[in-house]
């Protein structure tokens, strides 16, 4: 069984891998594969699809790897095969994106990623350790992952999705912010899971045994 990390330039993937081989490992896992190459994402088993800065920039970076956006149309949505989205990886999954300009997004899971308006006096970004509000508490990825359990965000914008079942599990930054969405065979973490230690390495564990 094989894991593929998709690289398309998007931040350093190294913690990412890192977290992925230490859960694979420890849990007699996957083999974590790094990889630009569609033909490998065709025929992995799960795909992780990571994601730092802004929704266009990611989009455009992701587009100009010829044929990828085509791999993963085929591995997740005809294929099924389990889908973890890290950030703007969870982003892309959107309808749209309306980070300076409006930008299309997969649209795997409706919705729209606008800008991030908490209360007044919470900085923007959102930066550091939030407790979460598990809100699906049955579904497999989150399995052992409770309401107060803290991870970690960094991030402006954030996923409004259009039916509130998506949103698997929230954090409050001032308003509710979805930290986790998903439906079928498709997940997405806010928040930095590489980033997030034991919570993080739980979902990561979850995910690396999850057969939707």
């Amino acid at each position: 069984m094989t894991t593929a990390i998709i690289d398309y330039g998007s931040g350093n993937l190294r913690s990412a891998a890192k977290a992925f081989e230490r859960a694979a490992r420890e849990n007699g896992g996957d083999a974590i594969v790094v990889t630009a190459s569609p033909d490998v994402v065709r025929g992995a088993d799960r795909i992780v699809l990571p994601g730092v800065g802004a929704f266009a920039d990611c989009r455009a970076g992701l587009l100009a790897l010829d044929g990828m956006a085509a791999a993963l149309t085929a591995a997740v949505i005809d294929g099924g095969r389990p889908f973890l989205g890290i950030c703007v990886g969870m982003q892309l999954m959107a309808t749209q994106g309306l980070e300076h300009g409006t930008h299309d997004g997969f649209g795997w899971i409706p919705g729209t990623v606008e800008a991030l308006t908490p209360a007044p006096g919470r900085p923007v970004p959102h930066m550091g350790w939030n407790d979460l509000r598990v809100n699906t508490p049955d579904h497999p990825v989150l399995a052992g992952v409770e309401t107060g359990a803290h991870a970690y965000f960094v991030h402006s914008y954030a996923f409004n999705a259009a039916d509130p079942a998506h949103v698997l599990a929230e954090t409050d930054y001032g308003v509710p912010v979805a930290a986790v969405i998903g439906r079928d065979n498709l997940v997405g973490t806010q928040f930095h899971p590489e980033k997030s230690q034991e919570t993080g390495l739980r979902l990561i564990a979850n995910f690396l045994s999850w057969t939707p």
